[in-house]
């Protein structure tokens, strides 16, 4: 059974994990296992907070057609039941775009979704 030295690939680990940890504050960036035990919790926030941006954009897209249709004499509710009522198939994304950017086409789309809603 030869013998098998581990140092090349071991170093080449901490080496990988402390460039991962660079910028941290502390042991965090220069000891090994408290590296990686920062390095895991870092990778962990990025995780959820992937899922989390996700729904903050929505929200804050929600925020902007809210605040444009009010100006209409619309709430947010009523806009969109009207939208799908129309059948207009944009995503709030692009509401919201349009909303900031072109208020001239934004208030044509207000106008539709008011048409569309029962007196």
């Amino acid at each position: 059974m030869s013998r098998i030295k581990r140092g090349v690939t071991t170093r080449a680990k901490h080496k990988r994990l402390l460039e991962q940890a660079k910028g941290y504050r502390g042991r965090r960036k220069n000891t090994i296992r408290v590296a990686r035990q920062a390095v895991e919790k870092a990778g962990q926030y990025a995780y959820r907070d992937r899922k989390v941006k996700k729904r903050t954009f929505r929200a804050l897209w929600i925020q902007r057609i809210n605040a444009a249709v009010r100006a209409e004499g619309l709430t947010y509710s009523q806009f969109i039941h009207g939208t799908k009522l129309a059948g207009i198939d944009l995503d709030r994304k692009v509401m919201a775009d349009l909303a900031m950017n072109e208020g001239g086409i934004f208030s044509t789309v207000i106008a539709q979704a008011k048409a569309a809603l029962p007196a």
